[in-house]
């Protein structure tokens, strides 16, 4: 039986801003299994921040608006409790790191000091202790010489490096859940794959759950346990890794694995998705989506779509799955990968589990 260790509830929150309110988060549900790797991916603007900046509650308090929604962690609705009870569990049960380390760690202190100084804060060990927990942390993230690496200060560390800090700093309480705030956008190809194999090293070295937010699919095809698909505020699918990317049902999908490049890409110019996000301001009547989809029905633009079962793991918010809708025939690239779907999930015997999702999904 699998552990769920967080649980969010129809999460909705809103930005008051001088031309108006602003729907950044509308109806997010999501839950997070023990020792999994969540994956929460999507366009910039479309609310993968905000939901997990919601679940520490490190939303800037002068504008935001919890419309409703629960966060559940240890039977606890975090969005409910006091702030002197949510900063027991903020940096120790439930840790982050964000995509600059440059601006998230102190130019004045030495890293050593910076990892122990949170050492001291959370278990309470004496400053000599700490130090030496917080230089055994920056060699479990993988920074050579680590006695001599913990008195160096942020500008002396590469990017990379200084996001492995980072990492030791979110780990210094052993937290039960990393939340990962796009960590790697800002580092080259060959950094963002070791610092991915190092999160994920940790996470089953520690037993931690992970929650990592990317806008790129292609970063997170072979860390995540499951991937969430966010657009306009609204999660528009979920399933396991290989369901998403193998086996994806909205269009929106679609367009984020058509537009990622492989060594295979033959055509100079990458498929871009038409079209620009929606004013969160004003948000359209039906699927948000519908002005940018090609296989967009009538209905896309009366009524939001409902999530439709495409598997026990897998679901998705398209009007396409609905049992009158007229089917369609995917880009040739999704087509390629139901393939590849097929023929991952044919099990020895020669029976398809493919064959019965299809069923499912009515294909």
């Amino acid at each position: 039986m699998k552990e769920t260790i967080l649980s969010v509830k129809d999460l909705t929150i809103s930005f008051q801003t001088l031309d108006g309110k602003v729907s950044a988060v509308q109806g997010v549900t999501f839950d997070l299994i023990k020792g999994e790797t969540l994956a929460i991916v999507g366009e910039s603007g479309s609310g993968k921040s905000v939901s997990v900046k919601a679940i520490n509650r490190v939303l800037p308090k002068g504008n935001t608006r919890y419309e409703q929604g629960e966060v559940f962690y240890q039977g606890q609705n975090l969005l409910d409790l006091p702030e002197q009870e949510m900063e027991k569990i903020r940096g120790k049960k439930i840790a982050m790191i964000f995509q600059d380390p440059m601006t998230s760690l102190n130019p004045t202190m030495t890293v050593g000091k910076q990892v122990a100084e949170s050492i001291v804060k959370h278990q309470k060990l004496s400053q000599a202790d700490a130090m030496q927990e917080a230089v055994n942390l920056i060699k479990l993230v993988g920074i050579r010489n680590p006695e001599e690496s913990s008195k160096c200060y942020p500008h002396q560390f590469s990017g990379g490096m200084r996001q492995r800090v980072m990492i030791a700093l979110a780990l210094a309480c052993k937290p039960d859940i990393l939340i990962a705030d796009e960590p790697t956008t800002a580092l080259d190809v060959t950094i963002q794959a070791q610092i991915l194999d190092l999160i994920d090293e940790l996470k089953r070295k520690l037993n931690m759950s992970v929650i990592f937010i990317t806008h790129d699919l292609g970063v997170v095809a072979h860390v995540a346990d499951r991937v969430a698909v966010m657009y306009a505020g609204r999660i528009v699918e979920i399933g396991t890794s290989e369901e998403v990317f193998y086996y994806p049902q909205h269009p929106y999908t679609w367009g984020l694995i058509c537009s990622m490049p492989s060594v295979d890409t033959k055509d100079a110019v990458l498929y871009s998705i038409p079209g620009a996000p929606p004013n969160l301001l004003n948000m359209p009547a039906g699927d948000a989506f519908a002005p940018r989809n090609a296989y967009a029905l009538a209905i896309d633009f009366e009524e939001k779509p409902p999530f439709f079962k495409v598997s026990d793991s897998h679901y998705a918010a398209t009007w396409l799955l609905h049992p009158a809708a007229p089917k369609v025939t995917p880009p040739a690239e999704i087509l390629r990968r139901y393939d590849t779907f097929k023929s991952l999930y044919t099990n020895v015997e020669g029976v398809s589990v493919y064959d019965k999702v299809c069923a499912c999904a009515g294909g």
